[in-house]
C-alpha cells in the first residue's frame, strides 16, 4: 500500500483498470477532502453533501471501468467537474441554479491550506473562515457567484468559463473583478478577516 501512495494519480488509474482494486481506494483517499469540501460549501447540507459526494466517486469508478476515462494529466479536475456537474444538476432539479466560483488575485480570499494536514483547532478556525467565505459569496450576484466558484473550486480559465456561460471572456473577468470588489467590501462592513492564521 505505501508503494501505491507513490504514484501518480495517473498511474493509479492504470493500475485500477488493470485490476488492482486498491488503487481506487488511494484515488479516494487523495481527493476526498478537496472534494467533499467544494461539494459542501455548495450545497450546506452534510446528508446532500454526503449524497453527491457518493454518486460523484461512483461516476468516476464506472467511467473508468468502462474505459471512458480521457482526462490523462487532469484527474483532479476531472472528478471536481463531475461532482460540480452534479451539484448543477442537483439545483435544476430544484428548479433553482446559485452557482459561483474565484482564484487568479493577488490575494485570493479562497486561496487557503485549506486541503493540508492541520491540527483540530487549525480546522475549526479554519472551518469558520470557510463559513463566513461561503456566506459572503452567497450574497454576490448569481452572475458573479458563478465565475467565483468556477474559477476557483473548478480550476476553469476565463475562456472556459466565458464557454461554460455563453459570454465573453471580458465579461467573465469583469464579473470577477465586481465579485472580489464586493466582497472587500462586505468585508470591510463586516470587519473581518479571513485567515486562519
Amino acid at each position: 500500500m505505501t508503494d501505491l501512495l507513490n504514484l501518480s494519480d495517473e498511474e493509479l488509474v492504470k493500475s485500477f483498470v488493470s485490476g488492482n482494486q486498491k488503487c481506487f481506494d488511494v484515488l479516494l483517499e487523495r481527493h476526498k477532502q478537496k472534494v467533499f469540501s467544494y461539494i459542501f460549501l455548495m450545497v450546506r447540507k452534510q446528508e446532500l453533501a454526503e449524497d453527491i459526494f457518493q454518486d460523484a466517486f461512483l461516476k468516476v469508478y464506472h467511467t473508468i471501468m468502462e474505459g471512458r476515462y480521457a482526462e490523462s494529466g487532469r484527474f483532479a479536475s476531472w472528478v471536481m467537474r463531475i461532482a460540480h456537474n452534479l451539484i448543477i444538476d442537483h439545483f435544476r432539479r430544484q428548479k433553482h441554479f446559485p452557482m459561483v466560483y474565484n482564484d487568479d488575485h493577488p490575494k485570493d480570499l479562497f486561496n487557503h491550506p485549506r486541503y493540508s494536514d492541520s491540527n483540530i483547532e487549525e480546522q475549526l478556525v479554519f472551518e469558520e473562515v470557510l463559513k463566513d467565505v461561503s456566506e459572503l459569496v452567497e450574497l454576490l450576484p448569481d452572475n458573479q457567484k458563478e465565475v467565483v466558484k468556477m474559477r476557483h473550486y473548478l480550476g476553469l480559465s476565463f475562456k472556459e468559463i466565458a464557454e461554460e456561460t455563453n459570454v465573453s471572456i471580458n465579461t467573465a473577468l469583469g464579473r470577477m473583478r465586481y465579485a472580489l470588489i464586493n466582497l472587500r467590501r462586505m468585508m470591510e462592513e463586516r470587519q473581518l478577516t479571513l485567515t486562519a492564521s
